[in-house]
């Protein structure tokens, strides 16, 4: 026989104050838990959201990143050639050769230098990349030194508002244009013109990588493995999007970890505060409890109704603390991926960040509420009732 659930409830809201104060504690845990990993999750669609599916990411073999890549310019164009290759209505191939450099400029906020990336590339990088588009100004013409910078970038680094003037390897650069990238990588780099990058960063002849549009993007493993095979230029290539997610991988694991260590030690304290909680409700409630042993009810029974108090005050708090990480999403901060680079992302709370906060608070109310249920259940019936 169960014990009815308005009983639990109803104990609930008797001792609002008790309840209040455990449900704060799990809150504010399961707030900075869900907080850090939506931190983890921001980073990660940010550069998800840097890949087309249709697109493919050329670099040398053996190479972890673009700015670890390169290769010659004869073997980007020795691939343009291969049919697997999409092309345009008047036959040019969608191939975006591209040159990737990183240069230190001070922030807006503090004066502080910090690596933004730049990147040398040609006008078909945009019919190739179609979720860049510009949105203040215009594209730098070619031959010339001209750049546009992302939007983060510009909000992030000093001196780069439209007409003005950089300096990037001792060369001085004219800002003129904004581009958007809905929020990916782009939005945090310096794009400039192929050639005139090349010569700026002494790189004539060379690239470090080569974004493709494939006429079929089932084909890659097969492109990839012919690559690999050739040793006059030896190259392997990726999906563009599985490229961005990989250079995410160690910081966002990173993040969790940090996430799940830190509201583990948060979390210690919390199950103790909901634990002395539910011992001061099992003092309060030992004439209730022999009262239901009496009236027929077994220690499971007082185990599980505890034990459901416990957790359901952990999921209200749990809940709360979800509300509150919602907060974080009008925030934005910056890291540096695998090539050095920094990025700016916005906080995403995701789906699986507010089950896995739910999840961490039940096992706290769990957790916090085992022993003192056991207590309870335990409790002979004739001391129980004698209690005042």
């Amino acid at each position: 026989m169960a014990v009815p659930i308005k009983y639990s409830l109803r104990s609930v809201v008797v001792r609002w104050k008790s309840s209040l104060l455990a449900i704060t504690g799990i809150g504010l845990v399961v707030a900075v838990f869900v907080g850090l990993l939506s931190m983890a999750s921001g980073f990660r669609l940010a550069l998800r959201a840097s890949g087309n599916p249709e697109n493919a990411i050329v670099l040398e073999k053996g190479a972890m990143s673009e700015l670890g890549s390169s290769f010659s310019q004869a073997a980007g164009n020795w691939l343009g050639n291969d049919p697997r290759i999409a092309r345009s209505s008047e036959g040019t191939p969608f191939i975006s050769p591209e040159l990737v450099g990183i240069v230190a400029l001070p922030k807006r906020s503090d004066g502080e230098l910090t690596n933004v990336g730049v990147r040398g590339v040609t006008p078909l990088a945009f019919r190739v990349r179609n979720e860049v588009s510009i949105v203040a100004g215009r594209r730098p013409e070619r031959g010339s030194f001209e750049v546009v910078v992302g939007r983060q970038a510009q909000s992030r680094i000093r001196a780069l508002d439209l007409g003005s003037r950089i300096s990037l390897m001792k060369h001085d650069f004219e800002v003129v244009g904004v581009l958007s990238a809905e929020g990916s990588v782009f939005d945090s780099e310096i794009w400039g013109d192929f050639d005139t990058m090349a010569s700026a960063f002494n790189r004539a002849g060379t690239l470090n990588s080569l974004t493709v549009r494939l006429e079929h993007p089932s084909d890659l493993p097969s492109f990839d493995k012919d690559l690999q095979a050739n040793l006059q230029y030896p190259l392997e290539m990726t999906g563009e999007r599985q490229y961005y997610e990989d250079q995410a991988g160690p910081l966002s694991k990173f993040l969790q970890g940090l996430a799940v260590f830190v509201a583990v030690l948060m979390g210690i304290g919390a199950i103790f505060g909901a634990m002395n909680t539910m011992y001061a409700v099992v003092a309060n409630r030992t004439r209730e409890v022999g009262t239901l042993r009496m009236l027929g009810f077994p220690r499971s029974a007082i185990l599980t109704t505890f034990v459901f108090e416990g957790v359901l005050l952990a999921l209200v708090g749990g809940a709360l603390g979800c509300l509150l990480s919602f907060l974080m999403q009008m925030l934005t901060t910056s890291s540096t991926t695998a090539s050095m680079s920094e990025v700016v992302f916005a906080f995403r709370v995701t789906t699986v960040d507010l089950v896995c906060g739910l999840l961490f608070a039940a096992i706290m109310g769990v957790i916090g509420s085992l022993l003192p249920a056991l207590r309870a259940a335990r409790l002979p019936i004739i001391s129980a009732l004698r209690e005042m």
